[in-house]
């Protein structure tokens, strides 16, 4: 490994060769300001927030895409610099609305954080603001061009790492704006609706939609019997919120909270990933004994990688499983196996999913002939974020709240559905139930190594009693379109298809990402 020696503000890092100035100074605790930089992404420099000076030369570097080199010796942070830096952010402040105690990202957001730090009071630039209207037109991401920065995030995220393309820059100097392509709505576009965009935006010009308000009117309707489902994704997530240490589980206290709010009943999306598991399971094992069914055969629980199947492959959707994701699973089964025992109304339920997806908005406004009751299987779905807001607003100290555990039985699960939101999850889960069902013996290991990792594509062999059994997992959508030429290619030629089962999921490292 080819290392380099530099100093960062006469301080000596050793970095491999390739890295960027920025990871230098981090590697010495030293953070110089960034907006269009992201760690996912390519840098492109495009904001100047990270300029610094190399030593004994005039010129000015961008930290973020300048690279280390032998011997280079860098000043970060100088009055200078902090001129240069608070200027920046005043001039996109004078293009950017003053409306933070009603946006979404208030105390969240990266350019308020740098006003706050740089201590900019007063805008000495005259302010320009356009008057684009939002975007409304799917129903899981809105765009406001009025907070837009021109930052690039979202651009990048959907173009390279997606490799959708449904956003791009339109027009020129003072006139570029982000938008979707075309000009077109958002809907109308190659959108997936992954949230992509989204997450990586750092003010609050691309957020999901919000329904914390529907959700309070169905709480507060004597009428309605309010079921909610959470994802396993979601226990890991949310603690991050209340300032509890990243990755902290807290399934417990998050049926506690959903008590405290007022629901009827909770149950957990673990127990359809369970259904799940033996639905693909068995459909994989019947594909592969009986001929019956395309091979290989994909999974189709994540609703940004079907809508982008059906958009760009639309000559593969027979690959699909058949199994609805878990999430719809759970609400078939809470308006009808449910509502059954419980001697329910199924229209009276009012089915909420807390996911950390917001594909799953769209998914639940998908064919009506896919209802199993003649109702909405889930009539609305709420992102972690959103179920925080509702947590803190409702003055529940989440924090301190004790565990309880989910309703019974539709709250069971096994450990094989809490893998499930992490890339190769479902595949692992599955691949366990087929090997049962093939030989009729349980692994005498359930750790399938080969699916786990966080390579784009990974690729083996299961080995079930003499039946080899290949298999893929891709996350980001980037990273599928090879994958699907090679399927489709082998197709086309009357060739053996080069997998039997493949997972995909929209978002680079699942749904825990």
């Amino acid at each position: 490994m080819n290392m380099i020696h530099m100093k960062i503000n006469g301080m000596p890092v050793e970095i491999e060769a390739g890295s960027n100035i920025l990871a230098a100074a981090k590697k010495v605790n030293v953070n110089i300001p960034t907006l269009c930089y992201h760690p996912d992404l390519p840098a492109w420099a495009a904001c100047g927030l990270c300029v610094v000076k190399q030593e004994n030369s005039p010129k000015l570097l961008r930290a973020c895409a300048a690279p280390v080199v032998e011997n280079l010796s860098v000043i970060t942070h100088d009055a200078e610099l902090y001129q240069i830096r608070k200027t920046v952010l005043e001039m996109i402040l004078s293009t950017h609305p003053s409306s933070c105690l009603t946006c979404g990202r208030n105390g969240s957001c990266e350019l308020q954080r740098f006003a706050a730090e740089f201590g900019i009071r007063e805008q000495p630039y005259e302010v320009r603001l356009n008057d684009l209207p939002r975007d409304t037109s799917t129903t899981s991401i809105v765009l406001d061009p009025t907070k837009c920065i021109k930052c690039g995030r979202c651009v990048q995220v959907c173009q390279q790492l997606q490799g959708v393309y449904a956003l791009e820059f339109i027009g020129r100097g003072d006139n570029t704006v982000v938008s979707p392509a075309a000009g077109l709505p958002l809907n109308d576009s190659p959108c997936i609706k992954c949230g992509q965009c989204s997450a990586h935006c750092p003010v609050g010009a691309i957020f999901e939609k919000d329904d914390t308000k529907e959700f309070v009117r169905a709480i507060s309707n004597p009428d309605k019997h309010v079921v909610v489902q959470i994802a396993p994704a979601v226990r890991v997530a949310l603690g991050e919120a209340f300032n509890l240490p990243v990755g902290t589980i807290t399934t417990g206290r998050i049926y506690s909270a959903l008590r405290r709010l007022g629901v009827d009943k909770v149950f957990d999306t673990n127990f359809s990933a369970d259904l799940t598991i033996m639905e693909e399971g068995s459909e994989l094992v019947k594909r592969l004994t009986t001929g019956v069914g395309a091979i290989p055969q994909i999974t189709s629980c994540c609703p940004a990688w079907t809508d982008y199947m059906e958009k760009y492959y639309p000559d593969m959707i027979p690959n699909f499983s058949t199994a609805k994701s878990p999430m719809m699973m759970q609400g078939a089964i809470t308006k009808t196996y449910y509502a059954q025992k419980a001697n329910v109304d199924p229209a009276k339920i009012f089915s909420v999913a807390i996911m950390p997806c917001t594909a799953k908005k769209f998914e639940i406004s998908r064919d009506e002939n896919m209802f199993a009751s003649g109702f909405a299987d889930v009539d609305l779905v709420l992102t972690t974020r959103e179920f925080a807001r509702l947590i803190k607003a409702s003055g529940i100290d989440f924090a301190v709240l004790q565990d309880e555990p989910a309703d019974s039985p539709i709250g069971m699960y096994a450990g094989a559905a809490t893998i499930f939101g992490n890339t190769g999850g479902v595949m692992e889960a599955a691949i366990r139930t087929a090997y049962t069902l093939i030989t009729g013996e349980e692994l005498a290991d359930v750790n399938i190594n080969v699916v786990r990792g966080m390579d784009g594509v990974r690729m083996g062999e299961v080995d079930m009693k003499g039946t080899k059994i290949r298999v893929a997992v891709a996350h980001g959508m980037a990273n599928v379109s090879t994958l699907l030429e090679e399927i489709r290619t082998a197709r086309d030629q009357g060739l053996e298809p080069p997998y039997h089962f493949i997972e995909v999921m929209a978002c680079r490292g699942g749904c825990v990402a």
